[in-house]
């Protein structure tokens, strides 16, 4: 029976070295970019971004649309809510927490959209963190993950057709 258990509830994926080396150039762009102003901070919510292109990228969270508008609304969601609530860890929650329901209803549910809603009530990103920051780095994310599936046979079809 556990034996069971552990077959049907593990991930059956092993660590793509291709998809490892792609997440550290762009995590490690991003780092380098933005490493006097804390982009440092930004890596969790980016890292599940990629971890998901790369392991479930036929899923309805990864496809480009969701992955970013989703990012892109949450974190706008949280600059709104930081612009008229304020910052600290209450404004975070409220943000995620919008950014729970929202998303969905826009149909452009991204997990680590709601993560990306705290960031800027944690770290008082600015006004145009979701443009100059968000944006970019999910374009790139999204493009290249497009690109090596389609040039890297062993890389996984990338988006999902229609």
């Amino acid at each position: 029976m556990p034996g069971r258990m552990l077959k049907s509830w593990c991930t059956l994926h092993r660590p793509d070295m291709l998809g490892c080396l792609w997440m550290a150039v762009l995590l490690g762009t991003l780092t380098w970019l933005d490493f006097r102003d804390g982009g440092l901070f930004l890596i969790p919510p980016f890292a599940a971004t990629l971890t998901i292109l790369v392991y479930q990228p036929s899923v309805s969270i990864a496809q480009p649309i969701a992955v970013v508008c989703g990012s892109l609304l949450g974190t706008a969601i949280g600059t709104l809510l930081s612009a008229l609530l304020g910052f600290g860890p209450s404004v975070a929650l409220v943000a995620a927490l919008t950014a729970m329901i929202m998303l969905p209803l826009l149909r452009v549910f991204h997990p680590p959209g709601v993560a990306l809603a705290m960031c800027p009530a944690l770290l008082h990103c600015g006004a145009w963190f979701a443009i100059l920051v968000v944006l970019p780095f999910m374009l790139a994310a999204v493009i290249s993950c497009a690109v090596l599936s389609r040039l890297v046979s062993s890389w996984p079809r990338y988006p999902a057709p229609l």
